[in-house]
Formats: C-alpha cells, structure tokens, sequence
C-alpha cells in the first residue's frame, strides 16, 4: 500500500486556505443576516410592501385545463410550501409587523399561501394575477399593480402575494418560492430596499 505524504509547508498552507475559507463564510453569513435583519426592521417601520412570490408548488405555470375556481385543476402548494407559509407569517408575528392590507392573485397557490400568513383577511386582486400563459397581458397588469400600490395610504404594511412573472415584470427581480422583496414606495416610484429568503 503507498502512502502520500504531505509536506509540512504544503500541510499549513492547505490548513490555512480552509482556515480563511471558513473565516470568509462566516463574513458573508453574517453580512446576510445583517441584510435579513434590516429588510424586516424596514417592514417594521411602516409604510412598506412585502411583495412576495407564492410558497413553494412544484412545476412551472398551470397545467392544461386550467380553471381559475378549481383548485383541482391548478399547480397548488406543496405540504412544504403550505409550512413555509405559515413559518413566513410567524416570522410577521415575532417581528410585529402591522399589516394594514394582504391581497393576493386569484390562483390557489397565492390564495392558499396568504391565507397561511394568517395577517389578516385575504383582498383576492386581478393585478396580481399570473400572466404567465398571457404576456400580452404583462403591461395592463404591471400598470394596474403600479396604480393600486400608489393607492395605498401607506401605513403599516402593505402585504401582496402573487406570481414569479409579476414580480419581475415590476421590479426586474427573480424571486424564489416564498421570497419577500421589501419595496419602499418613493415620488411615484418604488425603491427595493431588501429582501428576504425564506
């Protein structure tokens, strides 16, 4: 049987790129966190928008023969995704969040999930709901969604679930399940001020 021998100088070197690679993922998990923290103390403040993307559904789009009334014919939370929606709302509670308004799109999966925030009563909301099978609706939708966000009173927090296509239509971000972007409403336009990953 052969045995590698390391030397002491390559040993300490080796040693001391994963001694700094650890030191580096400290930093960056502590920056995120930091991040994290300030995106809910943002929310905290009053007169935000969470605008978060549905809880986790397997699958992409809607199946054919979608019915908008029928959850049975939708791509619907998964028992995860169903979790991560009421931890994301405990995450609220813990926080005290004052949530003035939750509306959510029409699709199950986005109704299903503000539901499980459980902040409040749930304002189903056309603006908000996917246009992914329809882009050629993209634009009335966006504009729609811009108008009842100006609005808004601005107090407290406005909370609006809704779809991966909305949300980068809006703010040019790619959000994942369950993500909350912390938008702060600025002379007509919005402003992202954090986000969060849940």
């Amino acid at each position: 049987m052969i045995r590698w021998r390391m030397r002491p100088p390559l040993k300490a070197v080796l040693m001391l790129a994963l001694l700094l690679l650890l030191i580096a993922g400290a930093g960056a998990q502590r920056e995120a966190l930091a991040q994290d923290n300030d995106a809910w103390e943002r929310l905290a403040s009053g007169g935000h928008i969470a605008l978060m993307r549905h809880a986790l559904a397997p699958g992409t789009g809607d199946p054919a023969g979608f019915v908008i009334d029928d959850c049975a014919t939708q791509r619907n939370l998964s028992a995860e995704g169903r979790a991560q929606a009421r931890a994301i709302g405990e995450r609220f509670r813990e926080r005290d969040i004052v949530v003035t308004e939750v509306r959510s799109s029409r699709w199950c999966r986005c109704l299903d999930t503000a539901e499980l925030l459980g902040l409040g009563e749930v304002i189903p909301t056309p603006a908000l709901d996917s246009f992914f099978r329809d882009r050629s609706a993209a634009d009335r939708q966006t504009r729609e969604l811009g108008e009842l966000i100006e609005a808004w009173s601005g107090e407290g927090t406005l909370v609006l679930v809704t779809h991966q296509v909305n949300i980068t239509a809006l703010t040019g971000v790619y959000p994942r399940s369950g993500e909350i972007l912390v938008l702060a409403p600025e002379d007509g336009a919005l402003e992202l001020v954090g986000r969060l990953e849940n």
